[in-house]
């Protein structure tokens, strides 16, 4: 599992460069804040269960359970497409409720049928034409953590899903660009912010809706910033005023409370984790959901 996660780390595009020593002064926390020994990709990672911040964990020996959170919401996360799989289906279930939504091939544009080819586990997207596989992967959500005097900035969305809802700046990562080149131009497309990235600060895996989301740590260049054509406000808030009752997505729930938690102990850590859906629950309740796996170095 530890040898997984490394190697996971390597091909989420975490650079070494990016890390740079935290300091406290008097106006606040400037710069992110790790030991003096320096950081490696092959560093012990720990399993740690989920603490404090407006959830109660359960006590497993892998997972750390969320308490639900008493904020009405109406919407999933970013973009989900299909039907979604039922608490009872199993992987290869899921896997084929999203397939058949392919329906024509991407390359010639016949028509698809739905099989597990030879030598594969799963049902795929197979083109009754030229006989192409139409592999569906997961897509990569970047974005940014952004500090300024001790406060976090926050973009109210103007557009669906989770429309006049308060989120991080982040978006999809586009073909040709690294995690961090994304997660500054989506930070600049949002909020009209040149930042600097300091450290990649959370990875979160949602496999329901196929989705992988990478926050940075980041730093205003300037202390400037407007809304975007995607945002109706963005605003600073302070740690104890971050509106947990409005925000968009469950991935946001989490990336912001381990933030606040990191914060009051003392330095921000870099944090791993899957979220799962509570069983039963409807996909676009943003609150019901576990935090497996949860790692931090």
């Amino acid at each position: 599992m530890l040898k997984g996660i490394q190697i996971l780390c390597c091909s989420s595009g975490f650079v070494i460069q990016y890390w740079k020593p935290r300091t406290r002064t008097s106006q606040g926390i400037s710069s992110t804040s790790i030991p003096s020994k320096p950081f490696s990709l092959y560093s012990p990672l720990r399993i740690v269960p989920t603490q404090d911040f407006s959830y109660v964990p359960k006590i497993s020996t892998r997972r750390s359970r969320f308490r639900t959170f008493h904020a009405p919401s109406t919407r999933s996360e970013l973009n989900v497409e299909g039907p979604l799989a039922s608490s009872s289906s199993s992987v290869a279930d899921q896997s084929a409720a999203h397939v058949r939504n392919s329906k024509f091939c991407q390359w010639c544009g016949g028509s698809t049928k739905h099989d597990v080819p030879e030598g594969e586990q799963r049902m795929r997207a197979i083109c009754t034409i030229c006989g192409k596989i139409t592999y569906q992967n997961p897509k990569m959500v970047v974005g940014c953590l952004i500090e300024h005097e001790n406060k976090v900035l926050l973009c109210k969305r103007k557009i669906e899903p989770s429309y006049g809802l308060w989120t991080l700046p982040a978006g999809y990562l586009e073909i040709g660009e690294s995690a961090v080149d994304g997660a500054i131009r989506e930070t600049r497309e949002e909020a009209n912010a040149d930042v600097e990235v300091l450290s990649p600060f959370v990875q979160l895996d949602i496999p329901l809706i196929g989705q992988i989301y990478m926050i940075f740590l980041a730093k205003l260049k300037k202390p400037h910033f407007s809304p975007g054509p995607e945002s109706s406000d963005c605003r600073l808030f302070a740690l104890d005023d971050i509106p947990f009752d409005s925000l968009s997505f469950s991935s946001m729930v989490v990336t912001l409370n381990l933030y606040v938690k990191d914060m009051k102990a003392g330095r921000p850590r870099f944090h791993y984790g899957t979220i799962n859906k509570r069983p039963g629950t409807s996909p676009s309740d943003i609150h019901a959901y576990t935090l497996d796996h949860h790692m931090q170095l």
